[in-house]
């Protein structure tokens, strides 16, 4: 998907980070099934506060286990993960998460509402009932998102794009200082991914940190204040100009790949005789 004219928003360098804590910092990590060779090997990577950073890789990469692993849901072989500076343990409440819409039940019969003071519930409360409080933080995630008018609508009678935008509310709600979205764009136009993307902008520009999981190159580099390949083990991570190189995405997807200097366009070609060229343009 090309995003014409996509710019990242003006926010603090990178390198004014460096020496402040890191909204996610993943050390050495190694985790995987058991008997089964290790999805990930000794990964190590960072998200600054307040930046967005995209991680890049193909099927089977091991992206899915490095979220489980950050969300506590899968314990590591070894290494750890930090979440402004304390175990993600102990920094629950800080981290949201935006799942694979196909992850979700969208015939479930619950309101748009519903879904999305579930990301308000950060204890053993829920059958309490929701707080005052609660419905209006939900709200206003719901105005956020422009999905205000939809609250009381059953969430699968939602377009696609209407459905990451409930769960983006649902995150938003939460309040979390850190946002760990797992493809949020996939199978959605460029208008929509426009309007996702800009939500995020605002987002960040607030000082919340976000990572998120991508096919599209476009979107990294065009839109991401970092990137990182993954497959298995990180292959380079740091500013998308700097990352997606015909080198290191080829080492990533083990495939012949070329990326245009500055990220401003990038091109895949499929490894076979009959090689597809995809362009997306845009300036960082």
């Amino acid at each position: 998907m090309a995003l014409e004219g996509r710019h990242v928003p003006a926010r603090e360098p990178l390198a004014e980070h460096h020496h402040a804590v890191s909204a996610l910092e993943v050390r050495h990590l190694t985790a995987g099934y058991p008997g089964m060779p290790p999805a990930i090997e000794d990964v190590s990577l960072r998200v600054p506060v307040g930046e967005i950073v995209g991680l890049i890789g193909p099927n089977g990469a091991g992206k899915s286990t490095l979220f489980k692993s950050i969300l506590g849901l899968m314990s590591p072989t070894s290494g750890e993960v930090l979440a402004f500076g304390r175990p993600v343990r102990e920094a629950r409440a800080d981290i949201a998460y935006m799942p694979q819409v196909e992850e979700v039940d969208w015939a479930f019969p619950v309101s748009v509402l519903d879904v999305v003071l579930m990301g308000r519930y950060h204890g053993p409360r829920p059958f309490l009932g929701w707080s005052k409080g609660d419905r209006e933080a939900s709200m206003v995630a719901l105005e956020r998102v422009r999905l205000a008018p939809y609250a009381s609508r059953q969430v699968g009678q939602l377009s696609g794009g209407q459905r990451r935008r409930v769960l983006m509310a649902r995150a938003i709600a939460r309040g979390a200082r850190l946002l760990l979205l797992d493809e949020p764009f996939a199978g959605l136009d460029a208008a929509v991914q426009h309007d996702l993307l800009a939500i995020l902008d605002d987002l960040a520009s607030e000082g919340r940190s976000i990572f998120l999981a991508t096919h599209d190159l476009s979107c990294v580099a065009n839109s991401c204040d970092e990137a990182c390949c993954l497959n298995k083990r990180v292959i380079a991570a740091g500013l998308p100009s700097e990352v997606l190189t015909e080198s290191i995405l080829t080492a990533t997807f083990e495939r012949h790949l070329l990326a245009i200097p500055q990220a401003a366009e990038v091109v895949r070609f499929a490894d076979d005789e009959h090689a597809h060229e995809h362009s997306h343009r845009g300036t960082r």
